[in-house]
């Protein structure tokens, strides 16, 4: 269930993997999305045994749209599902959800103040700055240290884009340039993102940095299983 987990300060987070979850077929079996064609009572009951797992009052997850729009979940009540791709929290008790199927996901943390997020970002959302958004409503919130995780996604050997779509990708984020390992173009989303942090002046752990969403079994694949594929997710959340 919790592939990786920490915390530093009051701030906790996990990823999550495809393992001790109730979905069957090809969203066995900890399927986290909402959209996908998976029985809804199945992955009601993932998404509980996620938050009792992490000791949660309330998770909270949003409607990921590939932009660079940042909500609070602490202003939205428990079962509205705002429609963002940064979701953030200064409540305890709260945890909020970032899901991913080759997208990069990324944990967001300001220990001092405390206050904690989750960002989703693909090839768009990378080139539209939802990275810039997350990081500067919580900067706007107060939070002077803030440090990342960044986690499993596909890698720049496999994501393979077309040569004008790729060129478009690193004319914005250059690091995200990369080669397919059979010569053609491709974008790592992942190297932009910890380029992106980086720069912003964040402090970045890249725990993904040697894993593929489409090479290896233990993650969703959009690219690997198509429309049918799960979503594994990531967590932040701020201790009592």
């Amino acid at each position: 269930m919790l592939w990786h987990a920490g915390e530093l300060g009051r701030v906790a987070f996990a990823f999550t993997d495809r393992r001790g979850g109730s979905s069957d077929g090809p969203w066995a079996a900890l399927n986290l999305g909402t959209s996908n064609g998976d029985d809804p009572d199945r992955v009601a009951r993932n998404l509980e045994r996620l938050r009792v797992e992490l000791g949660l009052d309330r998770l909270a997850r949003m409607t990921q749209v590939h932009g660079a729009d940042v909500v609070w979940a602490d202003d939205f009540a428990d079962d509205e599902i705002p429609v963002a791709d940064a979701l953030l929290t200064d409540t305890a008790g709260v945890g909020v959800l970032v899901r991913v199927a080759d997208c990069t996901p990324i944990v967001l943390a300001a220990p001092e103040e405390p206050l904690a997020g989750v960002v989703h970002c693909g090839r768009e959302g990378l080139v539209k700055g939802v990275v810039r958004s997350a990081v500067e409503a919580l900067r706007l919130r107060g939070a002077t240290t803030i440090e990342a995780w960044v986690g499993p996604r596909a890698c720049g050997r496999c994501y393979e884009l077309p040569e004008e779509m790729a060129d478009a990708v690193a004319a914005v984020v250059p690091e995200a340039r990369s080669t397919t390992s059979w010569g053609t173009p491709a974008v790592d989303v992942g190297a932009g993102v910890v380029a992106q942090l980086q720069g912003l002046g964040v402090a970045v752990t890249d725990l993904g940095a040697h894993e593929c969403t489409i090479e290896d079994e233990q993650w969703y694949s959009y690219r690997r299983q198509g429309q049918d594929s799960g979503r594994f997710g990531a967590v932040a959340m701020i201790k009592p």
